[in-house]
């Protein structure tokens, strides 16, 4: 009897063991890149039965804001404990979080207009396949979303835009969405000792500006992404995602537009983490 119980007790100890689990993060990571030139910086969320399971999980790529790297959602949005307990509440999907750096060499998660710093192009045709590669992912489109903050925002905006074959979620947060016209990018640019043409500079803003990129996309093409915006009353950004969330309900884009009491702040980052992951689980689930 007294082996039973302890046999029991055992079992209890495990299972219990089992359910109190957490994810791991890996934030000081890298990998070698021929477009950049050097090897780049990324930190990734492993859910918690990563190890112990033979499956393979959704990913988000998950962008973070200027003056941030690759720590930035691990250390001031706390996406360990966010995602952990989400999953463990089931509001969320178990899934990989990726979490590149796009501050060295230059902020930003665009191509610069010069070709020297190629960011986005080493985003999708080295980052994605060797992330893809390397963990346990499924690769199929449903299974890949793509969400930020502030710069990174305007990253998922643009990722998003410019491949909506890529991805079945975007959610910008805060988003800096571009200049709101050619006249303000272009003194901007003229700030920064830039010398490119006009013709250079158009075309470079109006691929790199959302609200030009919603007006005139193809409407199947923006709908075949599920759009979750997010930005706070008293954010310095709310005109811009205010247009965007406009720009929409005129080409009948359905999306999610969210306006809560809050800045341009981790507070409100961290509150909108958790809708984010069970926005973008909706679409890793059949829904």
């Amino acid at each position: 009897m007294k082996n039973l119980f302890l046999v029991l007790i055992s079992c209890l100890f495990t299972a219990t063991a089992g359910l109190s689990r957490d994810g791991k993060v890996y934030d000081d990571l890298s990998l070698k890149s021929k477009l950049l030139k050097s090897d780049w910086k990324y930190a990734v969320y492993l859910p918690s039965d990563y190890e112990s399971s033979a499956r393979s999980y959704p990913v988000l790529y998950l962008l973070h804001g200027m003056g941030d790297d690759q720590t930035g959602w691990i250390q001031f949005g706390e996406v360990l404990h966010i995602a952990d307990k989400a999953i463990k509440e089931g509001k969320a999907t178990a899934m990989i979080i990726v979490m590149p750096d796009a501050h060295t060499g230059g902020p930003g998660y665009f191509n610069d207009p010069a070709g020297e710093r190629p960011y986005e192009d080493f985003f999708f045709e080295e980052f994605i396949p060797y992330i893809e590669k390397t963990y346990r992912i499924k690769s199929e489109k449903r299974y890949r979303a793509v969400a930020g903050l502030s710069m990174g925002g305007g990253g998922a905006f643009m990722y998003a835009l410019h491949r909506p074959d890529m991805f079945s979620s975007a959610c910008p947060l805060s988003a800096y969405i571009g200049a709101l016209s050619f006249d303000e990018f272009k003194e901007r640019q003229l700030k920064n000792g830039a010398t490119y043409a006009d013709t250079l500079l158009r075309a470079y803003y109006e691929r790199h500006n959302a609200l030009c990129l919603v007006n005139k996309k193809p409407k199947e093409e923006m709908a075949s992404v599920r759009w979750f915006i997010d930005c706070g009353d008293d954010d310095f950004l709310y005109e811009g995602n205010s247009l965007i969330h406009i720009a929409l309900r005129k080409k009948e884009i359905a999306h999610e537009y969210r306006v809560r009491d809050g800045g341009h702040s981790w507070t409100y980052w961290r509150a909108s983490l958790p809708e984010v992951l069970e926005f973008i689980s909706a679409a890793f689930h059949q829904y």
